[in-house]
């Protein structure tokens, strides 16, 4: 099957690609938002291939992965055929609703040409969907090649744009956690973020857009991993972390409180709690590897590429049979 999709996601979209598809991913001269092409920090496969606009009028197309609003127009004019008229599509919802929550109109709703998929339960329930057909993907990820060692007394973040993003993503929380032990950040723009806290750069270390690989490595050596996201979908980056091992301290908001038992570290909305529950892994490294050691069996039951793969195989051969 050769599936169109545009490369929004990095994580995600490495977990897509790793099926049996041929995946056609738009690149353009400026390597802009609609034209990314591969990825160069996640290894990606053979079977993802960069195609230009131009490569797109006439190509055998099979599906079309839509991820923006805007693509639905962008498709229609790159491929000279409108998705889910003329080719099947599928939408899929990584994000959380923003505005007026819970009565948040999804920008898909209320359309009988597409599936609108999402990757949470959480994300389903809150947005309103309207009369679309909708179903849930849960996450799957590609195993890190790492696994969690834990020997520095060190806690790991990984956050993209902490800075613009601040509350929604928790960024105003890390300073209680940096009076327990240095916070290492990973991610996109959070260069200068120790300033912006007020931290010395001791308390506080950035790693801006570091590749996948190495960013792995460097999360397993740290004792335990914060989340502290108030309201964003389940990031990819937690549940890697939990992969490999990692014990967790994370809020109790959003899909964390599924993706995360409490045995694998500590969960809750108290801020004070999850202070304790850091100190305590800190503090005992045996019990940070026991907390890991349930991380990961939950990670790898409910998150496993293959079952992510496989279930987006079903929906993929339904959506194409049922327009034929």
């Amino acid at each position: 099957m050769n599936i169109l999709l545009w490369h929004v996601h990095g994580s995600w979209t490495t977990s897509f690609v790793h099926g049996k598809h041929r995946y056609l991913v738009p690149v353009t001269p400026d390597r802009g938002p609609y034209g990314l092409g591969r990825a160069r920090t996640y290894p990606w496969p053979d079977s993802a291939v960069e195609v230009t606009p131009e490569d797109l009028r006439g190509a055998d197309v099979d599906l079309v992965i839509l991820q923006r609003p805007e693509e639905l127009d962008l498709a229609a004019e790159w491929l000279g055929r409108r998705p889910g008229r003329d080719v099947p599509a599928i939408y899929v919802e990584h994000n959380t609703p923003k505005g007026d929550v819970p009565n948040t109109r999804h920008p898909m709703a209320d359309r009988d040409d597409l599936l609108l998929t999402h990757v949470t339960a959480f994300n389903e329930l809150f947005w309103d969907n309207g009369g679309t057909r909708t179903t849930v993907v849960d996450h799957g990820v590609v195993p890190p090649a790492v696994e969690w060692t834990g020997e520095l007394d060190r806690l790991a973040v990984v956050i993209n744009e902490p800075v613009r993003r601040w509350r929604v993503t928790g960024t105003d929380l890390l300073a209680r956690f940096a009076a327990l032990a240095p916070l290492d950040v990973y991610g996109m723009k959070v260069a200068g973020l120790a300033a912006h806290l007020g931290l010395p750069e001791d308390r506080l270390t950035s790693h801006d857009d570091v590749p996948q690989h190495a960013m792995h490595a460097e999360l397993a050596k740290r004792r335990a991993y914060l989340h502290l996201c108030r309201w964003t979908s389940l990031g990819l980056s937690l549940v890697e972390a939990m992969t490999m091992g990692m014990p967790v301290v994370a809020l109790a908001t959003t899909e964390a409180v599924e993706a995360v038992p409490p045995e694998a570290g500590a969960l809750s909305t108290r801020v004070d709690t999850l202070v304790e529950a850091a100190r305590g892994l800190l503090d005992d490294r045996e019990s940070a590897r026991r907390a890991g050691a349930a991380a990961r069996a939950a990670a790898r039951g409910r998150y496993g590429l293959e079952r992510f793969l496989a279930d987006w195989d079903r929906l993929l051969e339904e959506e194409v049979c049922a327009s034929r």
